[in-house]
């Protein structure tokens, strides 16, 4: 039982970490503003690593590459401490190109589930409470993937499908993600 807290609690805390660091290179590749709350939450969660890897990682205009070393990093560290708590072991060294490409495989993971979380709460809110002070942001944040699919999607009097369509292509991508992982670890 203990053991399984643990994973529980490791797992947690590496997924919140780690979506910090996605959120913080989506919120520099849409150039939003840096002085909003929601930012300036996700940058004092992360700039202690990023603040040193950007020193050897400058952003560019659109990809904040310190961010993106962050999450990997985090993904490995992730995959390694998930290793140890299951094998009692140290991983094997011929395991590390493997690991490599799992802590790839787990940021994707990341980061659709991100996509999910953040469509599902916009389009409950817009139902509930469409005047929620976190509205904005969450427009902001999902508006850039919902509007390709608003422009294929025709308009059902009034009734806006992107949000379903997202969600269902994320979950596709999501199932092939971890059919990956699982060919990863020779299932």
């Amino acid at each position: 039982m203990t053991g399984d807290i643990l994973t529980f609690l490791i797992e947690i805390s590496f997924t919140i970490l780690g979506a910090a660091f996605l959120a913080r290179a989506w919120l520099h590749a849409i150039r939003f503003h840096p002085f909003n709350p929601f930012a300036q939450l996700i940058y004092r969660m992360t700039e202690w690593l990023c603040k040193p890897l950007r020193a050897a990682l400058p952003a560019s205009r659109s990809i904040d590459w310190a961010s993106l070393l962050g999450v990997y990093l985090v993904a490995l560290f992730y995959l390694f401490f998930m290793w140890v708590l299951a094998t009692r072991s140290m991983p094997p060294s011929q395991l590390i190109g493997p690991g490599m490409l799992a802590a790839a495989v787990t940021m994707g993971r990341w980061a659709l589930n991100l996509v999910i979380w953040m469509t599902l709460i916009q389009a409950i809110l817009s139902w509930v409470n469409p005047m929620a002070p976190i509205m904005p942001v969450l427009r902001t944040l999902t508006d850039p993937m919902l509007e390709p699919i608003r422009r294929i999607l025709p308009n059902f009097s009034g009734f806006d499908f992107s949000p379903l369509a997202l969600l269902i292509l994320a979950q596709v991508a999501l199932m092939v993600l971890n059919r990956i992982s699982y060919t990863l670890v020779g299932l």
